[in-house]
């Protein structure tokens, strides 16, 4: 290797730990990325039906902070009054399953007596890692605050991006040579198209899992059912481990009425799981987009390990993202036309020629007559 493939190879490997170091503001920005393609598709339904773009814009984020607003305003006080209620009765439940205990060994072999659990002993053993917990309450409240910091920055850069998307989107052609921008554009395109797909598919599956939910606990009785079905909606953004999450708190509210009645929620979830991941989902998202259940997963776990929660929020649609990429760049630009020193004239497209050498992606005006005519494989 001469000096400059050196000085290359040094500037790429910087390159890569550079971005690597800035990894969670890189995916921050996509999040951004991905909820202004969302309001701004949005307000694209708004502009058909004749309202000037930045009304369409401004109704677009009012509907988005109203849900917000609307999904705490539903999830949190019904979730605080049955986490107090909960509260109290933990520990009569524990006294009187301590007490069911005592009287069994009363009725057990005394040979049987020593595989009965303590329930204090095995208090006694939880509360070095309760007090750990409480002990962490700081770190809590100020990881707490890293991610309203974070929330906040993705709704700035948000709002930015919905201002002048177009502006944006030059910029990030411009980081490409001249010869492959229209093609990076072409690419862009499919990403939006994409990401319009998911965010559809993902809001369809998400309202029918929360209207199933709250149906299912309203007829079990559970309290809170409203919130935990929102909250399962909600959930069911995350893949595989979302529904998993949202049963836990309905199996505790529903453990204040009585055992049975979680163990009904249990195989309430269960069934709304099995009809979500084997006829709603395959069904919307085949209509919006396909991924392959293994690369879905995978995905999860690849992006929670590097990047934590919001990796794992972001999995999906970073991998609808990255497939493109990988197909249109990798797989047809580069290893289809591997080998192909001469392609034939049909596969060329001039892109400009002396009478049109301006690049489309270009702010200026004029350019060296020694880059009028570009080829670039189609």
């Amino acid at each position: 290797m001469n000096l400059g493939q050196w000085i290359g190879l040094i500037a790429l490997v910087l390159s890569l730990y550079v971005l690597w170091q800035i990894r969670e503001v890189l995916l921050l920005m996509f999040a951004a990325v991905v909820l202004a393609a969302t309001l701004n598709r949005l307000a694209k339904v708004f502009q058909r039906y004749g309202m000037k773009r930045g009304f369409a814009v401004l109704l677009a984020v009012a509907i988005f902070f109203i849900g917000v607003i609307g999904f705490f305003w539903l999830i949190v006080p019904p979730f605080a009054q049955q986490f107090n209620e909960l509260t109290y009765r933990v520990p009569l439940g524990f006294e009187r399953f301590n007490t069911w205990l005592d009287e069994l060994r009363t009725r057990i072999p005394q040979q049987l007596v020593t595989y009965i659990p303590d329930i204090n002993s095995l208090i006694q053993q939880a509360q070095p890692f309760i007090n750990r917990v409480l002990g962490s309450s700081f770190a809590f409240v100020s990881g707490s605050l890293e991610v309203l910091v974070k929330v906040l920055l993705v709704l700035v850069l948000t709002g930015m991006l919905l201002a002048n998307p177009i502006a944006y989107r030059k910029v990030f052609v411009r980081l490409f040579p001249s010869f492959y921008r229209r093609r990076v554009d072409g690419i862009l395109d499919k990403c939006e198209v994409s990401l319009g797909g998911w965010v559809t598919g993902a809001f369809i599956a998400m309202g029918v899992v929360g209207l199933m939910s709250v149906v299912g606990l309203s007829f079990l009785g559970v309290k809170a059912a409203l919130a935990l079905g929102v909250l399962a909606g909600f959930l069911n953004l995350i893949p595989n481990l979302g529904p998993t999450m949202s049963v836990v708190p309905a199996m505790a509210i529903a453990l204040l009425d009585s055992p049975l009645k979680s163990v009904l929620v249990l195989a309430l979830y269960f069934f709304i799981q099995q009809a979500e991941s084997n006829f709603i989902t395959p069904y919307v998202m085949a209509q919006q987009v396909s991924l392959l259940p293994a690369v879905t997963l995978i995905s999860q776990l690849f992006f929670v390990t590097f990047f934590g929660f919001l990796g794992l929020f972001l999995a999906l649609p970073l991998t609808v993202v990255a497939k493109i990429w990988v197909q249109e760049v990798l797989i047809k630009d580069i290893l289809d036309q591997w080998g192909h020193e001469h392609p034939n004239e049909s596969e060329l497209v001039i892109v400009s020629d002396h009478s049109q050498a301006d690049d489309p992606w270009d702010d200026d005006s004029h350019h060296d007559s020694s880059d009028d005519t570009v080829v670039q494989e189609d």
